[in-house]
């Protein structure tokens, strides 16, 4: 039987300085009714319909050197008349975003993910597909080196050419970082790892090696036996601001500020680059859940609409719970900075009035609708499937362990899911997590999972965490500043008053961007979007409000005065008493080998330190 002939990509830097992509598709042997292409709405692992097709700037089709009449169907899809064929469909791209979503071009530099930038050939997806790297004309091309875990297909090592997939699945999974860019390497599990740095910046190569290193090293002998995958690139853009991340099955996209990076001469693990490191733990992590252990309901991934899942808090919660739980087990940070970390997405949490409102299998079901498309109503109605995920399976993971005599965990979970939906190819089904979980624990789980996936209950982590000997206590804010984590930089006054709102900084006040449920702010009549210009006739800022409240007992009348639009309004606030919704974490040292032995199992204390 005659292989069936591969779809044909020219992805060419036509226009750098005006960002545009020039990208061709050629079909040999297109459909005889007329050839559909289409271009994905969606990237996997980032739940939004994002209409890349927005960016499409014309579009045209030719065969055998003459034109084909072409004309868009959908917002996404483009239909030519039928032609025996080679058929191409030739087409630009405006590449100007700066994320790991999408595609980004200019004289220097060129990246994209390829959902947001190569359409398919509906039914050829299955083909094997050849892609050509062009970079014409541009000035200094030569120099350009390209990153990317794509199979070369005539390319020269690291350089423009031919690649190769073998269907459009894997095509558009192996994004392309092309440009001058800092190459790490190392190596973990016995495969070659490296992470090409895009942007300026002075990070310390090889501390940076060492540290992802035995990151890395962890998840590897979490799940053991041989990587599935040949090699692993993260793929590193350095800014000012910035921070994202997105996973591949070989490859990583991060985003991050290049201060955030290893600095040359530090030996300390900073809290920017301690962010850093988390956000690669959590990528290289959905290497294996998420990119092959994934929800029935992604299997196949269908980018043209939504896909729904009530899973989303097992698959990015639990990857948001081993990512700096990892730091910890591989010696990078101390187990008092995982502590720190674990405080800070509890704060997080606490912080959000929505948690009793949403439940974390709701919060899954509506990430298209609600979880990337926060607005100032936000805390008030939803719960993040990332933090409250993270922190019940930190509950599930010490209930395991308590259940088992810390003969089994979570980690035990995580190794059957990958040997009985990983290694084979098939999707979890909606109560895979939970019947894995029950297996290991040996006994029922359904009322954890009623109380806390499908209820809104706060998980006791309190209890569990006394168990392994770490202190779990809440106090009340110190200001707007306050991240939690930490321990009361000073004295706790008794009683702080609060007004139960989340501001910005505005030109002539403090504009109030979030009003929590219950607070004082809201029982006043104060809304998100109001500019507070004065509290009791003194005018106040974003920098200064806090202060200024703080001033008062808690039970006091205050007149504030704020601009609704532009109309000015005075509202009679009576402050109340903050709430106790910041989380700290602390080792106790007054333990018992017991349960010393089981923190130690919990942190894996005792490896060997940095």
């Amino acid at each position: 039987m005659t292989a069936p002939e591969p779809v044909v990509y020219r992805v060419a830097a036509e226009e750098p300085a005006a960002h545009r992509f020039q990208v061709t598709c050629t079909v040999a042997d297109p459909d005889p009714a007329g050839q559909l292409f289409r271009l994905p709405a969606w990237i996997p692992g980032s739940y939004l319909v994002r209409e890349f097709s927005r960016h499409v700037i014309g579009c045209r089709a030719e065969a055998g050197g003459r034109p084909v009449a072409v004309r868009k169907v959908d917002k996404q899809s483009w239909r030519c008349a039928p032609v025996a064929g080679p058929l191409s469909l030739v087409y630009e791209v405006y590449a100007h975003d700066l994320s790991v979503r999408g595609a980004y071009l200019d004289p220097d530099r060129a990246y994209f993910n390829g959902a947001s930038l190569l359409v398919h050939a509906v039914g050829r997806e299955h083909r094997p597909c050849r892609m050509d790297l062009v970079w014409p004309g541009a000035e200094g091309a030569a120099d350009c080196r390209v990153a990317t875990t794509m199979p070369r297909a005539g390319a020269a090592p690291r350089g423009l050419g031919t690649y190769a997939a073998a269907d459009y699945d894997e095509l558009i999974d192996h994004p392309v970082e092309v440009g001058r860019f800092t190459l790490v390497e190392f190596e973990a599990g016995g495969v070659p790892h490296e992470v090409a740095i895009s942007g300026v910046h002075r990070a310390d190569s090889e501390r940076l090696a060492r540290d992802l290193r035995r990151v890395c090293e962890c998840h590897l002998g979490l799940f053991g036996g041989a990587p599935p995958f040949a090699r692993f690139l993260f793929l590193v853009t350095a800014v000012g601001e910035g921070y994202g991340g997105l996973e591949h099955r070989a490859s990583a996209s991060l985003l991050c500020r290049r201060d955030d990076l290893p600095q040359p001469g530090e030996e300390s693990v900073g809290e920017g680059y301690r962010t850093f490191l988390g956000l690669a733990s959590h990528e290289y992590f959905h290497a294996w859940l998420v990119k092959r252990i994934r929800p029935a309901a992604f299997t196949p991934y269908d980018l043209t609409r939504e896909q729904y899942t009530t899973l989303l808090w097992a698959f990015e919660g639990v990857t948001s719970y081993y990512d700096d739980l990892a730091l910890a087990r591989a010696g990078v940070i101390e187990a008092s900075d995982y502590l720190q970390l674990l405080g800070e997405t509890a704060t997080r949490v606490w912080r959000t009035p929505g948690r009793f409102r949403q439940t974390l299998a709701e919060s899954s079901l509506d990430a298209w609708i609600k979880f990337y498309r926060p607005d100032e109503n936000t805390p008030n109605a939803v719960v993040s499937y990332y933090a409250k995920g993270a922190l019940v399976a930190l509950a599930l993971d010490l209930t395991l362990r308590q259940r088992t005599g810390s003969a089994r965990s979570l980690d035990d979970v995580l190794r059957a899911l990958w040997e009985r939906y990983g290694r084979a190819g098939v999707g979890v089904p909606e109560d895979g997590v939970e019947r894995e979980a029950e297996t290991v624990a040996g006994a029922p789980l359904g009322e954890f999972f009623e109380r806390f996936v499908r209820g809104t209950q706060d998980p006791p982590l309190a209890e569990l965490l006394a168990w392994v000997g770490v202190d779990f206590r809440l106090r009340a804010a110190e200001s707007a500043e306050d991240r939690g984590g930490r321990p009361a930089s000073g004295p706790v006054r008794a009683e702080r008053p609060a007004l139960g709102v989340r501001t910005e900084a505005a030109e002539g006040g403090a504009r109030l961007t979030h009003v929590y449920d219950g607070g004082a702010a809201q029982a006043a009549g104060l809304s998100a979007g109001d500019l507070v210009v004065a509290l009791d006739g003194l005018r106040v800022s974003h920098g200064t409000l806090d202060r200024a409240v703080a001033r008062y007992p808690v039970g006091s009348r205050v007149q504030v005065h704020a601009f609704r639009r532009d109309e000015l309004v005075e509202r009679s606030v009576t402050l109340a008493q903050a709430p106790l919704d910041t989380c700290v974490l602390t080792l106790r040292e007054d333990v018992d080998e017991a349960t010393r032995e089981r923190r130690g199992a919990w942190l894996g204390v005792g490896r060997p330190a940095r």
